[in-house]
């Protein structure tokens, strides 16, 4: 069985962190109509300075616009990517449901893998959620 690239793994680190903070902002912003740091702060368990530090790296990334002391919006290009992977999250957690995980360790174990797994690997979960296994054990 083949590793994982070096590079892939270090790119898939790199954005986790983004992914969990737009997906995080995106819930926020459903809920109560707004996102504010105190709410990262809350739901990361982190600190101001540390969310902070995040909310300028989504910045400069394009992802997420806000001032000092204003709400967090999240752009065009935030939306795609809280989208995307609110979409990999669920095919994710739905997939080990069907495997006869529990909820809760689905929804701990989703959580990473949701970031790591390849879009080839996603495609065969969904594939097996929307069509059953198949047949002859092989897709």
């Amino acid at each position: 069985m083949k590793a994982k690239p070096p590079q892939r793994i270090r790119a898939d680190h790199a954005s986790e962190l983004a992914e969990d903070y737009v997906e995080a902002i995106a819930d926020a912003i459903a809920e109560k109509g707004v996102c504010r740091a105190i709410d990262l702060v809350k739901q990361f368990a982190v600190t101001h300075a540390t969310v902070n530090n995040t909310i300028a790296r989504l910045q400069r990334d394009g992802l997420v616009v806000t001032e000092t002391y204003q709400p967090i919006e999240l752009t065009e290009a935030g939306k795609r990517l809280a989208t995307k992977s609110r979409k990999r999250h669920r095919i994710v957690e739905s997939f080990l449901r069907k495997l006869g995980v529990s909820e809760s360790a689905a929804a701990a174990d989703s959580e990473g893998i949701e970031h790591h797994v390849s879009s080839e690997t996603l495609a065969a979960m969904k594939r097996i959620l929307d069509q059953g296994w198949p047949s002859n054990g092989c897709t």
